[in-house]
């Protein structure tokens, strides 16, 4: 017996808690997505590339490069709408997503809180539009879950608060590094931990990109050399020092990687179905067969504990449930470590409903899998989080 089809967002009613701003929100990416990025994804994967500017540049006609933020050119939505925008990008590819949150939570985003007002008037208006391109700074080949052992350095050319700032160190695993027209970078200094402002064209400034990735393959990553790179002394970042600058902005970075992991989910989900409703063995397609309804059912349950999980630390991060109610660097955490666990294996189980074909770049599933992999692992790994959410609730440092 057949019965009609419904869609997860569908049977799960999740078009329902979302606004109608968020709605259109998600069906203009969407929309622009199918034009401009799926067309070709799978090939850039496979070529292990990214037309990166020229998407900058699309993505930027359409608002979406520092959305979250109000002024200078971003279009000043609220956090939730930037984050159904993430689920569609990533729906697409990680990749792809990770283009955007890099440029608007990662290198906009200090600009935008902690940068001074010429900071501000000569980037962020060229880094909405796409014109401009930024990357983030902050992990090295020997500091990755532990940022307070850094070993980058920027000390004063002389004494006196015009003095200039001279640069040595390295960075890691810099997504849009060999494109980018600016890098917020994160040094050690006598005053703590501080971050500059750097334009990439400066002498001393150097990026090898990383080739032979076996995940993000559709992102471009590159390896910073710093070498006696000389800077003005207003190239600093006055609004923050320690760890505190770069952290905060990791966890704004980390929101979108929570909406994003929805879009795997869905996407793995939607290719799955599909493929299922056609392929036929035994006499019918294995969508009729039990197990392949139990793997479907299972991954539509985990698909909506996600986008739940997303959408309220979104309200919180909006202000929804009222000003004494907000959104906490651990509660982002949760999101990230259950979100990205939860789409992994929801991709893994949907490529075995593909059988072989999920092994080719036909279909998504595997392709979202292998991005995974580097999400569960970037901006705090698993084990990370885990910590950090055993700190709060036990008020133990398992750190220490």
């Amino acid at each position: 017996m057949t019965a009609a089809r419904r869609t997860p967002d569908e049977l799960l009613a999740l078009d329902a808690v979302l606004t109608e701003d968020e709605r259109d929100t998600a069906a203009t990416v969407r929309d622009m997505l199918t034009d401009v990025v799926r067309p070709h994804v799978a090939q850039w994967y496979l070529d292990g590339t990214l037309p990166a500017r020229d998407l900058a540049i699309e993505f930027g006609k359409l608002g979406l490069l520092g959305m979250h933020l109000e002024g200078y050119g971003c279009a000043g939505t609220s956090a939730t709408m930037y984050g159904v925008a993430c689920r569609e990008l990533e729906a697409a590819d990680g990749g792809v997503r990770s283009l955007v949150s890099v440029q608007g939570s990662l290198a906009m985003y200090p600009i935008h809180r902690y940068g001074s007002e010429e900071q501000k008037q000569e980037w962020l208006p060229r880094m909405a539009t796409g014109e401009a391109v930024g990357c983030f700074g902050l992990t090295e080949p020997d500091a990755g879950s532990d940022p307070s052992s850094m070993r980058t350095k920027a000390r004063r050319d002389g004494g006196g608060e015009t003095a200039d700032w001279i640069l040595d160190g390295g960075k890691m695993w810099i997504t849009n590094a060999p494109i980018a027209d600016v890098a917020v970078i994160w040094a050690r200094t006598d005053d703590g931990v501080r971050g500059f402002v750097v334009p990439t064209d400066v002498r001393g400034f150097s990026v090898q990109e990383v080739k032979r990735k076996l995940s993000l393959r559709a992102s471009v990553t590159g390896e910073i050399t710093l070498e006696d790179v000389r800077l003005p002394h207003d190239a600093v970042l006055p609004g923050v020092t320690g760890l505190r600058g770069p952290l905060s902005c990791l966890t704004e970075a980390r929101f979108g990687i929570i909406w994003g992991a929805t879009g795997a989910i869905r996407d793995s989900l939607l290719t799955a179905i599909e493929y299922a409703d056609t392929r036929v063995q035994f006499g019918k397609p294995i969508s009729a067969f039990q197990l392949t309804q139990a793997k479907l059912a299972d991954a539509t349950a985990a698909y909506a504990k996600a986008v739940l999980l997303a959408l309220h630390i979104g309200r919180l991060k909006d202000g929804a449930y009222g000003s004494g109610v907000k959104v906490s660097p651990e509660l982002v955490s949760v999101g990230k470590l259950d979100n990205v666990r939860t789409a992994l294996s929801v991709a893994r189980t949907m490529r075995t409903i593909l059988g072989g074909s999920g092994i080719t770049s036909e279909y998504s599933p595997l392709r979202h899998a292998a991005n995974l992999e580097t999400v569960l692992t970037y901006e705090g790994t698993s084990e990370v989080h885990q910590l950090i959410i055993g700190k709060a609730l036990t008020g133990q440092d398992a750190f220490a």
